[in-house]
């Protein structure tokens, strides 16, 4: 008889229930019960770094983690980028940086490094060259040559920049629409409430004050 044990993940937002064995991998467990392919698998020893994911927010390589130990975690993997917010409903702005940076050409160590990439840009936002080299140092790609994968990260910090989203790619909370200046209609994100809402008032979806 087999012995299984029961865990939860919230996988890309969604709760996951699962039995697995006590000696099953993280990765196995991505790639096989939540046929989430992906989380490529390597070396199997955690050198290359191909099988990135985020569990609560921090990079681990889950071909060196047990799925028990994921248990009442959230897992993000490569799949769930295109469902944040910073996404709009296209590419999230690190997949745009690297096709528009040529960062991947065999591709196979990419979802890894858009992982590592995107725990660096939710720690910090705005990283020097030498920062994001050191936060991809455990990702290993024999394609590149590495700089076109530091010019996507870059390229994924400056577009965030310029969104109105918060680093982690949540949404903008109603008090985070407004700067600290005196005009009342002054929205930053142009919604057309005019100022109404995050300031003590409602707005409509289409902007009308209620």
């Amino acid at each position: 008889m087999t012995d299984e044990r029961e865990i939860t993940l919230t996988v890309n937002g969604t709760d996951r229930t699962l039995e697995v064995e006590p000696r099953k991998l993280l990765v196995h467990a991505i790639r096989e019960d939540l046929d989430l392919t992906g989380t490529h698998i390597g070396c199997d020893t955690g050198n290359c770094g191909a099988c990135t994911v985020l569990v609560d927010g921090e990079p681990i390589k889950s071909c060196l983690s047990f799925a028990v130990q994921a248990d009442g975690s959230e897992v993000q993997t490569v799949e769930g980028m295109e469902e944040l917010p910073a996404a709009e409903g296209d590419l999230h702005p690190l997949q745009e940086g690297f096709r528009e940076e040529h960062g991947l050409q065999c591709g196979y160590c990419t979802p890894g490094m858009l992982m590592s990439g995107k725990a660096l840009l939710d720690e910090t936002p705005n990283p020097d060259e030498d920062e994001i080299r050191e936060a991809i140092s455990g990702n290993l790609c024999r394609c590149t040559g590495y700089q076109n994968i530091v010019k996507s990260i870059e390229y994924a910090s400056e577009e965030l920049a310029e969104t109105p989203a918060a680093a982690d790619g949540g949404a903008v909370t109603p008090d985070q629409r407004f700067d600290d200046g005196d005009d009342p209609a002054d929205c930053e994100t142009g919604c057309g409430c005019r100022g109404t809402t995050g300031r003590g008032g409602d707005s409509d979806t289409e902007g009308t004050s209620t």
